[in-house]
């Protein structure tokens, strides 16, 4: 009887000092085969060149420079101080084309900005954004609502309720390109009270 738990006692130690062993073993050949691939990356890594755009094969372009204007609508001419001011922002295709060209309109390309006199105190683009690709031909045009918080914006992105409320006064609103700065809207006046 006693021999008998003896012996499948030293069995299962035997079974688990063999898996601790495989295990450890497997471990040490693991991590060596991920060093060696380090390694192997950092040599090749140098010689590489960089890979280079792929060509536009698709046949249709960018839309031109003079093929779409830009025009801002303020839901309303003031708002309060720390409230909100929503405005819709619409691209049009002006050109002729009639198999279209393509346009970024997020936010990132179709920024809207907010200024006093000289000195800019707000843009939509501080942010990085996705790009919205949008396909437009002849009649097309694309609206969006950009909502101003009645905020100042800094060079870096930061949330929202972290930026301070502009003072009560007069300001100026502007849409425009990044990708083609010469298309703008018409100015529009904000009142701040």
């Amino acid at each position: 009887m006693y021999r008998r738990r003896r012996i499948v006692v030293f069995l299962v130690l035997t079974i688990v000092v063999a898996l601790i062993g495989f295990c450890g073993y497997s471990l040490f050949r693991g991590i060596g085969a991920i060093g060696a691939a380090i390694n192997h990356d950092e040599i090749y890594a140098i010689s590489r060149d960089a890979v280079p755009d792929p060509p536009k094969t698709g046949g249709i372009t960018d839309c031109a420079k003079g093929t779409v204007s830009l025009s801002l609508v303020p839901a309303a001419q003031s708002v309060p101080v720390g409230g909100s001011l929503d405005f819709t922002a619409t691209i049009t295709y002006t050109g002729s084309s009639k198999t279209g060209c393509l346009i970024d309109g997020s936010d990132g390309n179709r920024v809207l900005t907010i200024t006093s006199g000289s000195q800019t105190i707000w843009k939509s683009d501080v942010c990085p954004v996705d790009s919205r690709l949008l396909l437009m031909s002849k009649g097309d045009s694309d609206r969006q609502q950009i909502t101003w918080n009645a905020n100042a914006t800094g060079s870096e992105c930061k949330a929202d309720a972290s930026l301070p409320k502009v003072n009560a006064g007069t300001y100026t609103a502007r849409l425009s390109l990044k990708d083609q700065p010469e298309v703008t809207s018409d100015p529009v006046t904000i009142t701040v009270q």
